[in-house]
């Protein structure tokens, strides 16, 4: 069964001044005949002419019903599946015997990757990744006097407590 799509576009509500054509009927006549004669170029067959209402908008709040001419436009729907032509390959030959192994590379070494260098603190273990540090360093409740402590390996951020700050001693 065919299929088609349709193609809706509005009529002309003015003629076209051509050379020879007088007239307002005819020059009228002339741009629906220059419409249709140019989508029919692009395979378009015309179907009909519809009137149809049109909800617009009057003001702010308020809508009209307006009522548009429109020319209606088929032509047959190309599908991918139908257009589609699939090739028919040859036979295979069957000169290989059925048992034969089929060819298989032979194995290639994998790639060992080399792990991250070892940093060693005073205050964590001995197989921290230097990763592992930059991550502790990153945390909100850390100030430069911690992460520079923690540097050096003599205090840890448990040891450390942050100062508390009285109204009496800003004065």
């Amino acid at each position: 069964m065919p299929r088609y799509e349709y193609k809706v576009v509005p009529a002309p509500t003015k003629g076209i001044k051509v050379k020879g054509v007088r007239g307002p009927e005819a020059r009228f006549a002339h741009a629906i005949q220059e419409l249709m004669n140019g989508l029919s170029g692009y395979g378009w067959e015309y179907q009909r002419a519809e009137t149809l209402p049109s909800l617009e908008r009057a003001g702010l709040t308020g809508t009209t019903t307006e009522w548009r001419n429109m020319l209606v436009f088929r032509r047959l729907r190309e599908n991918e599946a139908d257009a589609f032509q699939p090739e028919l390959l040859p036979a295979p030959d069957n000169a290989q015997p059925a048992t034969a192994e089929p060819d298989v590379p032979a194995e290639t070494p994998t790639e060992t990757r080399a792990e991250p260098p070892l940093k060693e603190t005073g205050s964590a273990s001995a197989n921290t990744f230097a990763g592992d540090e930059a991550e502790a360093e990153k945390t909100p409740d850390n100030d430069a006097k911690d992460v520079d402590a923690a540097d050096e390996g003599d205090v840890t951020f448990a040891d450390k407590k942050k100062p508390q700050k009285n109204a009496e001693t800003e004065t």
